[in-house]
């Protein structure tokens, strides 16, 4: 485990993004829980993530990206309404279901049942986690540090409880302020749909959406309670942190 003791600390940075780019699986701070981050471009490194965790085959791995620019190398299509949540919300705890590009890793997109490919991005509002996300290029696959079906960790120690087969980085960044899982919105078309309400309510989300010029009087549905823990979430498409 190595600490950073205050702000973001560039040895650690430096040192993470090393061991990332190597294909090592990391854990680090986010806004919301501590996250298992792998780069997108090993997928050897994703395959360990997923053996970590014991997350079923079926359910991608959201990716955290440094930037919100950086979301249109990972989509086909942003709509204004996609736009406008994001402007709204990022860095923060929003993820977007977005249509993800055809040359994404398989591990970090799913497939509808009408045939398209989504990802799921977020840019979170932890400077440490994204000076490792830039460092290692600008976009990690992430899920929380749990196994799944348990409830994520919100400090470096409780990380500890995965025991890997194998030595695992963690980088301590302190409690994770938010404790609570993002909430997810699907925005792959100009109507949004709430596929999991977590540390954004379903009413800032139509909020913000009454001044975006895409969506004036939509109405955003939301199909998970409120008090739902991450390890009680259905499957949808990207879905964790």
């Amino acid at each position: 485990m190595v600490t950073a003791d205050s702000g973001v600390d560039a040895e650690i940075v430096a040192r993470a993004a090393c061991a990332l780019r190597v294909g090592q699986v990391i854990a680090i701070p986010t806004d919301t829980v501590y996250g298992l981050a792998a780069a997108i471009d090993q997928p050897d490194a994703i395959d360990r993530l997923y053996a970590i965790k014991g997350r079923p085959d079926e359910k991608a791995i959201p990716v955290l990206i440094s930037d919100p620019e950086h979301v249109l190398t990972l989509t086909s299509c942003l709509s204004a309404t996609a736009a406008h949540l994001a402007r709204t919300f990022w860095p923060g705890p929003l993820t977007l279901v977005l249509p993800g590009r055809q040359d994404l890793p398989q591990r970090v997109t799913d497939v509808t049942v009408d045939g398209q490919r989504t990802v799921a991005l977020r840019v979170p509002d932890n400077l440490l986690a994204r000076a490792i996300i830039a460092a290692a290029g600008g976009a990690l696959a992430v899920t929380s540090a749990n196994r799944s079906g348990e409830a994520p960790a919100v400090e470096a120690r409780e990380v500890e409880r995965l025991d890997p087969s194998q030595p695992l980085l963690v980088v301590d960044g302190g409690r994770a302020v938010g404790g609570v899982p993002s909430t997810i919105v699907r925005a792959t078309g100009e109507k949004p749909e709430i596929l999991r309400e977590g540390a954004i309510s379903a009413s800032a989300i139509a909020a913000a959406l009454v001044g975006s010029e895409a969506s004036p009087g939509e109405r955003v549905g939301s199909r998970y309670d409120p008090r739902m823990r991450e390890q009680e979430c259905c499957h949808v498409p990207g879905a964790t942190q």
